[in-house]
């Protein structure tokens, strides 16, 4: 009997072979808990669990960090998840670790271990991963970062992103394609041309590419370690393409028997990992039958006993359904008032300004996007001079991609940077749509308060210059759909600093809108407020009081709403009030309320389209919660649903003009 095998000793060997059982009888267990109707939902990990493991022993989840997939139950457990972890995730327990019972079973997630929170849509991860390898390459701490997908994900344009971004910048990042042939029951010579995805991944420069059969451990675990020490001697990001097979159906919801016939389950079968570990060392007789029959029932007894505790845990209180959509406890930060002021500066002056005096603040905080650096500066110079000043290191250009933009600030900010990113139109920012509405919004939520996502997007929007279709797009009210990103558009210079400052210092990832119409009007120039002040959010102001009639507006339409309340005041003797919101999510809605007291009249006014935008909720608002204020209807300006075209005067009837306010309040007064 040999003391040893292909370098592990007996003991070595069983225990791999338990983890392995562990998986496995974990995902039969709860099969059949499913069948019982105690969940509903699993996706497996058989056929995976060999090279799965052979990672994970590989990894140091204290240093190094994880983004896995739905079928990395292996991994997770070779990393430390416990099984008591999955089960309570599965059962949608309140000690769920990943996700407190908020997340479908199989989404991985352990603060300790590194394990980065994970979500359904597949490929976002691949982005975030890049983003946490710039994070701990700046702090030089070796620390590599896994991600992983099945071969399907790679048809999607952020995956190929992911390894640009890396491979340009020889980031640590160790990519791992579990191929099992099947995208649900879409086969891999539907995904891609002729050959494997190790072939389709051959130009990208300082990628090395690995190829290894992830049903056999051994020669998996030798792969990951060459891969994994190439890594960490600064080579740059690789790739292992494991070859595994998958033994159960995609998921619960699925029956692999509808597209894959018998003969092909079958031959699937005899490529099971374990089965071929345990071959291998039942023929060395390092291992006998019976001592791997004894590790396999004991595996289904604790998995068992463990199952039935999680049963028994408590479920999560109705009470905290809603509750970290936001930092529900953040910290105060509060300096409205300036302690000095300084010459009148402009909009896009004030955020280039703001954004100095943070970098100088936090040297945690990071700039990028499509020409930020100098000598450009910005297509706008919002951030000129900043390159120079802090060094490429810190800000920087990005590739042409807005997904690739958020995705790995996604990464960066749950690794401790705080990015600040400029989507240079927010007229493109929908690249970005499935990191925005799927991971942004929601990885604070779906962690349980775990992770958090301090993010900082800029972008330029609106019309009103000549941009057409593209150029003058309004996005507040899609985004004002989305709990868990704050949205910020100010109205003037000193609003910008206040408000771009407070958006660097909070723990909530923001939308940031300035209206490239203003960034260098004179009236929206303010004396220049102290590095100390701070506006924080939901706090709207009052720019014109009044008696008689509320505008409710925000942005450019602020100027417009002010036109016309003193056109009406010289025509009709109107007192007209007027109140910039500067936020719209959070929105103050007790000022709106404090103004209808006094004037029982409100007109909403917005440069987005008139159907179903931000004026449209804020009218349902004042209706349900201010109806005995009022004495007249609730009627709204905004641009007409229709794109912004080009032509001037064409562009002019589209958009909300100062007649147009007028109209609309020389009506309302008439109640």
């Amino acid at each position: 009997m040999s003391a040893s095998f292909k370098g592990y000793s007996k003991r070595e060997l069983l225990n791999i072979y338990k983890v392995m059982a562990l998986s496995r009888r974990t995902d039969e267990k709860m099969l059949m808990m499913l069948r019982q109707g105690k969940s509903f939902f699993h996706i497996g990990a058989a056929g995976h669990e060999g090279a799965q493991l052979a990672c994970a022993m590989q990894m140091n989840p204290k240093l190094d960090w994880s983004y896995p997939y739905y079928r990395d139950q292996t991994m997770v457990l070779g990393l430390g998840m416990t099984i008591e972890d999955l089960f309570l995730g599965f059962l949608a327990k309140q000690a769920d670790p990943g996700s407190g019972g908020r997340q479908l079973p199989q989404h991985y997630g352990k603060k300790e271990l590194n394990i980065v929170t994970q979500s359904s849509p597949t490929g976002t991860q691949y982005l975030q991963a890049v983003g946490t390898a710039m994070a701990a390459r700046s702090r030089g701490d070796g620390a590599l970062v896994y991600v992983s997908s099945g071969e399907g994900t790679t048809s999607q344009g952020e995956f190929h992103e992911a390894l640009n971004w890396a491979s340009r910048e020889r980031l640590p990042v160790l990519f791992h394609i579990e191929d099992n042939g099947y995208a649900i029951s879409v086969p891999k010579s539907s995904q891609m041309a002729e050959g494997s995805v190790y072939d389709m991944v051959g130009g990208y420069r300082h990628l090395k590419r690995f190829e290894t059969d992830g049903t056999d451990f051994f020669e998996a675990h030798e792969t990951f370690k060459e891969a994994i020490a190439s890594i960490r001697s600064g080579n740059g990001p690789a790739i292992v393409v494991s070859n595994v097979v998958r033994l159960f159906p995609h998921s619960s919801s699925d029956d692999h028997r509808k597209y894959r016939d018998a003969e092909d389950l079958s031959e699937e079968q005899k490529r099971d990992p374990i089965e071929k570990f345990r071959t291998l060392c039942e023929k060395e007789g390092i291992i006998s039958s019976g001592e791997f029959k004894n590790l396999w029932d004991e595996a289904a007894r604790e998995v068992d006993g463990i199952a039935d505790r999680a049963l028994s845990a408590p479920y999560p209180a109705k009470s905290e359904a809603t509750t970290h959509v936001v930092d529900d406890n953040p910290k105060e930060l509060s300096a409205p008032i300036p302690a000095s002021v300084g010459d009148e500066i402009v909009i896009v002056d004030a955020i280039n300004h703001a954004l100095h005096e943070e970098m100088t603040r936090n040297k945690n905080m990071i700039i990028y996007g499509q020409d930020v650096a100098d000598g450009k500066g910005g297509v706008f110079t919002a951030t000129k001079g900043l390159s120079t000043d802090f060094g490429p290191d810190r800000v920087f250009n990005s590739p042409l991609a807005e997904a690739s933009i958020i995705g790995t600030a996604v990464g960066a900010a749950i690794a401790g940077l705080k990015p600040v990113v400029e989507i240079q139109f927010g007229d493109y920012i929908w690249t970005a749509m499935m990191q925005l509405r799927n991971e942004v919004a929601t990885i604070r939520y779906r962690s349980n308060n775990s992770f958090s996502c301090p993010m900082v997007i800029r972008t330029p929007v609106g019309g009103y210059i000549h941009g057409g279709l593209c150029h003058s797009q309004s996005i507040e009210g899609f985004f004002m759909h989305l709990p868990g990103i704050h949205i910020v558009y100010p109205s003037n210079a000193a609003d910008a600093k206040g408000l771009l400052k407070y958006a660097c210092r909070i723990n909530d990832p923001v939308l940031f809108l300035e209206h490239k119409g203003m960034y260098r009007q004179g009236f929206a120039k303010r004396p220049e407020p102290d590095e100390n002040y701070l506006l924080p959010f939901g706090q709207a102001a009052v720019v014109r009081s009044g008696t008689d009639l509320t505008i409710i507006t925000y942005g450019l339409m602020v100027y417009k709403s002010i036109e016309a309340a003193k056109l009406l005041e010289k025509s009709h003797g109107a007192s007209i009030e007027v109140i910039d919101l500067r936020t719209l999510s959070p929105l103050d809605k007790v000022s709106i309320g404090r103004s209808l007291l006094k004037t029982s009249k409100a007109l909403v006014v917005y440069e987005d389209s008139l159907t179903a935008g931000p004026g449209a909720e804020i009218a349902a608002i004042i209706a349900e919660d201010y109806f005995d204020l009022l004495d007249g209807p609730v009627l709204r300006v905004a641009a007409k649903d229709s794109p912004v075209p080009f032509n001037w005067d064409l562009e002019d009837e589209v958009l909300p003009q100062t007649e147009d306010i007028r109209k609309a309040a020389e009506r309302l007064l008439g109640y």
